[in-house]
């Protein structure tokens, strides 16, 4: 029997969004994720999956940054096999799944209460994977992770809906709660009059429930987060646009992706970025 979806709050059914995403990339003849899992969990609920309107634009964008950040997390699970991996804002997604790291390695999913208890009906189990039901804004949202292991710390496509405050004070807490590692996450460069007018007046079908897409309007240096926490630094800014996988995505999109990464300004509108404490 398929799952009826009746009580994700908006920002929770935001990672409705992301799930469909991967999976409409699997379905493509040429994927860049590859996630079956994600796949198979979309056929598993019962939900107006196309009534969101999934662009083609965004199925290439959220398969590669998640396949980017997935490479980060990888890396580090070899260099540390008894890393602690921590999912900021995990909704469904399957990383842990994805990376398969060894054993030794505990992953963390942490989210909002509503679709942390979908996360547990629709993912297979895992000796790995450990639920953590909570707010980011909350000061001790961590506070059952152990604190005595190298953690990478990941987030896809969740700051964009933070306050600042809120994104500032989880870089001021990992460095308290965690005794070394890295934080990698998406962005999106500061994002400008044009972009807040095109969410504004044209937005995604499930964005017009939450309100926003834009919680914070980002910045352009990406040193800005060492501002929030001196203890963090800047090892890595890499953009989507000079990715090889972008010669997986459909001719124009690809033409107008490689055009974005010619200059720095544009190149930021879509970037990884990687710290290190």
């Amino acid at each position: 029997m398929r799952t009826v979806i009746t009580d994700l709050t908006p920002v929770e059914a935001t990672a409705l969004l992301t799930l469909y995403a991967r999976a409409l990339d699997n379905r493509a003849p040429r994927p860049i994720l590859a996630d079956s899992l994600a796949d198979s969990i979309v056929d598993d609920i019962d939900y107006d999956f196309a009534g969101l309107g999934v662009q083609t634009s965004v199925v290439c964008q959220t398969a590669l940054r998640a396949k980017m950040l997935d490479d980060r997390v990888r890396s580090f699970a070899s260099a540390h096999p008894d890393a602690v991996v921590v999912d900021l804002g995990a909704g469904l997604d399957s990383g842990l799944y994805r990376v398969a790291p060894p054993q030794t390695v505990d992953w963390y999913h942490v989210d909002l209460p509503g679709i942390s208890a979908l996360r547990e009906t629709l993912l297979p189990p895992d000796p790995r994977s450990h639920i953590v039901v909570a707010s980011l804004a909350a000061a001790d949202w961590a506070a059952t992770i152990p604190a005595d292991r190298p953690t990478m710390l990941v987030a896809d496509g969740l700051f964009a809906f933070l306050a600042e405050p809120v994104i500032a004070g989880i870089f001021r807490g990992i460095t308290e709660r965690f005794p070394s590692g890295e934080i990698a996450f998406n962005d999106y460069g500061g994002i400008g009059w044009f972009s807040r007018a095109a969410l504004k007046f044209y937005p995604q079908k499930m964005f017009k429930d939450v309100g926003s897409q834009w919680g914070y309007l980002g910045f352009k240096d990406a040193h800005h987060p060492q501002t929030w926490n001196p203890r963090v630094r800047l090892v890595e800014e890499a953009s989507l646009a000079h990715a090889d996988e972008v010669d997986l995505f459909p001719g124009w999109l690809r033409i107008a992706t490689r055009l974005m990464g010619m200059t720095k300004a544009t190149a930021r509108k879509g970037r990884i970025l990687r710290y290190r404490f």
